[in-house]
């Protein structure tokens, strides 16, 4: 195999026309210049440099060998700017995993942000399902996902940074003999009949949770994994049911919505990233964006309808 230092060093001779140019561009002694092109001659077989005059000009074999050193040089240069930009955030690319009630609050003005920052680095965005997206960021499939977490649920090289608390609201139909309260106590709907929006998983838990320290468990007769469809059950007069306020940002005419306590679920909105995806500047600037949507748009406080 060729040594490409070598490489260089012969490339060095046949731009100089001598091996003591050579030599003082390099900063070596023309001795140790002369045994670089002649280890490289013993590498390739056949004679590189032939003498003329008090110089020295490429054989054919040495002049290709030169040609080639030149790419060499070429593409070594354009990997040390590539690499430079991708440093800088100036290139690359960040895979993004989220789920829906974080889209449009939260991801799409942080993308917005990051497009104006970083506009040469390429975002892969994928909706998924809120039980475990962290998974793809575990496994290396994404470098950032938000994700319903526990503060301090973190291992496996990935970080979790708090976004914002997202507490849940009851959820009545018009007409309710609740609906004139300011704010509910959760054990008030202890025997009430409940529409779920929430698949078993981890927005889920606050409700089963926080049902369970109030002294019951809710009794869902009408189950919906999306919010919208949720509401209409309720508007129906099927039930009542708890949904976070992200997902109450669209509200459907026929409910009122109020502030539950004693106590009050909330769910916990992270973003999870890998330790390593931290170097890149794209990926950090990503993540502070996504904190500055959460403060800049909290949930909208129940009760204003």
């Amino acid at each position: 195999m060729l040594d490409v230092r070598r490489l260089q060093v012969l490339r060095a001779v046949v731009t100089s026309g001598t091996v003591t140019a050579a030599a003082a561009h390099l900063g070596y002694t023309p001795s140790a210049v002369s045994q670089q092109v002649a280890a490289l001659e013993k590498q390739a077989g056949t004679p590189l440099l032939e003498r003329v005059g008090r110089g020295v000009r490429p054989t054919a074999a040495g002049l290709l060998l030169t040609e080639h050193a030149a790419l060499i040089s070429s593409a070594v240069a354009q990997a040390e700017t590539a690499l430079a930009d991708l440093r800088a955030g100036r290139t690359g690319s960040l895979s993004v995993r989220y789920f829906a009630t974080a889209g449009s609050t939260l991801v799409a003005p942080a993308l917005a942000r990051l497009r104006a920052e970083h506009p040469g680095v390429r975002v892969d965005l994928e909706l998924t399902d809120p039980e475990d997206p962290s998974q793809e960021v575990v496994r290396g499939r994404a470098d950032l996902a938000v994700v319903v977490q526990a503060h301090d649920r973190a291992g496996d090289g990935f970080r979790l940074v708090h976004l914002l608390d997202d507490p849940y609201a009851v959820v009545l139909p018009l007409g309710h003999p609740l609906a004139d309260k300011e704010a509910i106590d959760l054990n008030e709907l202890s025997g009430e009949q409940w529409v779920g929006s929430e698949p078993p998983g981890p927005c889920l838990e606050p409700v089963i949770d926080s049902c369970a320290a109030a002294g019951f468990s809710p009794d869902f007769v009408v189950k919906s994994e999306d919010y919208a469809t949720a509401q209409g059950f309720v508007a129906a007069g099927l039930g009542v049911g708890l949904m976070p306020r992200l997902g109450l940002r669209g509200r459907h005419p026929g409910v009122v919505v109020r502030p539950v306590r004693n106590p009050e679920p909330v769910r916990v909105i992270s973003a999870a990233v890998r330790e390593t995806a931290l170097e890149q500047p794209a990926l950090r600037g990503l993540l502070e964006a996504l904190r500055d949507a959460a403060a800049a748009d909290p949930p909208d406080e129940p009760g204003a309808d």
